[in-house]
């Protein structure tokens, strides 16, 4: 803690690592978006958190705060082929595809056959498809052909007989009512019963069985998989400055293997690392205003205490507001995650700062440092 002899105010610092960080593109994609891949502007809390503790081989939390800001030149659009497994299989659209352990959580499957026009195909019948693997799609086939057969099994040999066990059980239960309970003929009659309803039970439960076991449980293994045209956006040239704020051991070991951080977004959004360095945060301007020079994120309570402002102090500040993942505790088996309310802003200013507002000296650069 030092003292300001201009102000008459003590000045105190706070120790941060900063990192320098280049992107040629990225994508920080947005959970909630599902059809097309919208991007965050700056690569969410959680994001930047989880690539420190990859980088440092971490297999438990360990606590941070980190500060992002940035910029970006320009914002496109590029596709991609997105493949979804339908929950069934469709005889006439798509690929036919055999998953390789008919887990639907794993993606190693093979194709069978492709459709060729978008209606009036049939994987069974051969009509309008390209063959990819014969051999499976003849096992295809045989369990369609199956399914048929156990369709009319049921039909014209279970259900003659289970009609009749419902019959001859009507029947009994009907001359039941004529016994009085206790005697030797009403005993048979329950004892009857009971036999009956054990051969119904035995018959459905052989049926069922020879049913999973020949068709249901081969067949779950076939899936029907459709192609579509989808677009991520992606933003080019991409520069931010991230303030990571922890334990002194922590900030130490990211430093030393900050290096291996390789990418930022997704796997192949490749990052250059130009500057890491620990440094000294001020809290105190000496009355002067300080004026970011690029966009960020900013705790919501920030901006409702009106501590941030446009750069000229003629409005209330504009921007767009976000709830972040940061962290996650689990409860119950269930990832419960830490949300933080920000804003994300540009062309903002300051001129108090202290209680969650920073100031880094980097070059000829003033940084307005708010830690989430």
């Amino acid at each position: 803690m030092k003292y300001n002899y201009k102000t008459g105010k003590r000045v105190s610092k706070m120790k941060a690592l900063r990192l320098i960080l280049h992107q040629t593109s990225a994508n920080y994609k947005r959970e909630e978006t599902v059809e097309n891949k919208m991007t965050y502007p700056l690569p969410p809390v959680s994001t930047v958190i989880g690539a420190f503790h990859s980088i440092c081989g971490y297999k438990e939390y360990k606590e941070m705060d980190v500060s992002i800001q940035g910029k970006y030149e320009s914002m496109h659009r590029e596709p991609y082929t997105d493949y979804c497994f339908l929950n069934s299989v469709q005889d006439d659209r798509g690929i036919l595809v055999k998953m390789k352990n008919g887990n639907l959580l794993s993606n190693a499957f093979e194709k069978v056959a492709t459709a060729k026009k978008t209606q009036g195909n049939s994987f069974r019948e051969g009509i309008t498809i390209q063959v990819e693997n014969q051999e499976l799609l003849d096992e295809y086939r045989h369990l369609k052909d199956l399914n048929d057969q156990i369709s009319e099994f049921k039909k014209t040999r279970i259900l003659p007989v289970m009609n009749l066990i419902k019959q001859r059980k009507k029947r009994l239960a009907e001359k039941k009512k004529d016994l009085e309970k206790g005697n030797a003929k009403y005993d048979r009659v329950v004892k009857r019963e009971k036999e009956l309803k054990e051969i119904e039970k035995e018959i459905k439960f052989r049926m069922e069985q020879y049913q999973l076991n020949n068709y249901t449980i081969p067949i779950s293994k076939y899936r029907s998989l459709t192609k579509s045209m989808k677009f991520y956006e992606i933003l080019d040239e991409i520069t931010l400055i991230l303030h990571i704020k922890a334990k002194e051991k922590v900030l130490e070991e990211l430093l030393e293997n900050v290096y291996n951080l390789k990418s930022l977004g997704r796997s192949e959004d490749t990052v250059w690392v130009e500057n890491a360095e620990i440094v000294q945060l001020k809290e105190d301007s000496e009355g002067r205003e300080i004026i970011n020079p690029l966009s960020a994120y900013i705790d919501w309570n920030i901006i409702r205490q009106g501590r941030i402002y446009l750069r000229e102090k003629s409005g209330k500040i504009s921007g767009t507001r976000y709830d972040l993942n940061k962290n996650y505790h689990i409860v119950d088996g269930k990832r419960i995650f830490e949300k933080k309310k920000v804003v994300y802003v540009s062309k903002y200013a300051a001129d108090e700062f202290g209680d969650g507002l920073y100031i880094d000296q980097c070059g000829n650069e003033e940084y307005i440092v708010n830690f989430l």
